[in-house]
């Protein structure tokens, strides 16, 4: 059922999954925008982060993140918030503040909706976080992976894209993660903004291939994988848009091959027609065959942000819980489309009406 994934039991580990990443707090002016708003909805988010807190909040499985923050009033009000999802924070990282924020601080995320041809837009201010500083040698991965057990690690390109340091964090911890028998997830995610004067896409795709051959299941939009990943394919309808399936299966057909290592690769499927409706869906490889989930054609988007991640805690879910790979894409739409019905960057669902809207036992 799970297609060459050797996922450990959950009687020998502590954790179902660990996210590593970066856990920032979002600051939402709803449909307005951020240079002219007067008022915010605060939370929390992070794009490997959001992962782990899925699998808590809506699945009901055990979750932890590895992280850094300051011990400062912002870093104890994302504690609060991480604390109230229910996600271990056993594993976060305490910096020293200097009151001020000029060495340490937290990231900040002004995110707009979006609306009608206004396309959703963030505004990132998250220079000298305290997660951007992290180093190897900081965690005892073989401790977390080996003594306390883990069955599923999930981090992403993100948190790989902060700074040097991280991108050698994230190779650390994937192959400790390797080492000790763990499921390790990558989501190519690429925040352009990220890599301004450290070498753009190119070096993002240097990251990632050094990642990649001690990654169990690949995730990424049909770009990440041709720009970021660096898989080269000839696709059977150049220039179409994310949403044209055929390009899809020959992307993560592509990316299987390239790495053998991998045992799915997935692909979210989107055409943005305007802010407030999507066409979503996604294409999952594993064992050699390809699996589609019903796509979702002109979803109503109340908030798009958040729905990959969305979709790999909906993925990741099906497998720990033994539902195999059609389940896993079918549980990742349903999933995400969800979370783009509800604020902030993960879904307000449960894993009933996943289950439901995803049509799996």
């Amino acid at each position: 059922m799970s297609e060459g994934l050797a996922i450990r039991p959950s009687s020998v580990t502590r954790w179902d999954c660990l996210a590593l990443g970066e856990v920032m707090l979002r600051f939402d002016p709803a449909f307005g925008r951020v240079r002219e708003t007067r008022r915010v909805r605060v939370c929390e988010g992070g794009g490997e982060y959001n992962v782990a807190r899925a699998l808590r909040k809506c699945f009901g499985l055990r979750a932890a993140v590895a992280t850094a923050l300051p011990d400062s009033e912002l870093g104890r009000l994302a504690e609060d918030l991480i604390l109230a999802s229910g996600v271990d924070t056993a594993t976060i990282l305490w910096r020293s503040s200097d009151a001020v924020g000029a060495t340490t601080r937290v990231g900040l995320n002004f995110t707009e909706k979006g609306f009608g041809g206004r396309a959703a837009r963030g505004c990132i201010d998250r220079g000298h976080s305290a997660a951007s500083q992290m180093q190897p040698g900081e965690i005892d991965w073989d401790r977390l992976f080996g003594r306390d057990g883990v069955r599923w690690f999930h981090t992403g390109g993100i948190f790989a894209g902060l700074s040097d340091g991280t991108a050698a964090v994230a190779l650390e911890a994937v192959q400790a993660a390797r080492r000790h028998g763990t499921v390790v997830s990558y989501d190519l995610n690429f925040r352009e903004s990220l890599w301004q004067g450290r070498g753009g896409a190119a070096a993002a795709r240097t990251v990632n291939r050094a990642i990649a051959p001690f990654v169990d299941v690949m995730i990424g939009n049909q770009e990440d994988f041709l720009s970021r990943l660096g898989v080269e394919v000839a696709l059977p309808h150049p220039g179409a848009t994310q949403f044209d399936p055929e390009n899809g299966v020959a992307v993560v057909s592509a990316a299987a091959a390239a790495y053998p290592n991998i045992k799915v690769a997935a692909t979210t499927l989107r055409d943005a027609r305007t802010a407030g409706f999507n066409d979503w869906g996604a294409l999952l490889w594993a064992g050699g065959t390809v699996h589609a989930a019903r796509p979702r054609r002109n979803l109503e988007i109340y908030d798009r942000m958040g729905g990959g991640d969305a979709f790999a805690s909906g993925l990741a879910f099906a497998f720990l819980t033994g539902r195999g790979p059609q389940a896993a894409v079918d549980c990742g739409v349903a999933h995400g489309a969800l979370a783009m019905t509800s604020p902030g960057d993960v879904s307000m669902a449960d894993a009933d009406e996943v289950l439901e809207s995803a049509a799996v036992a």
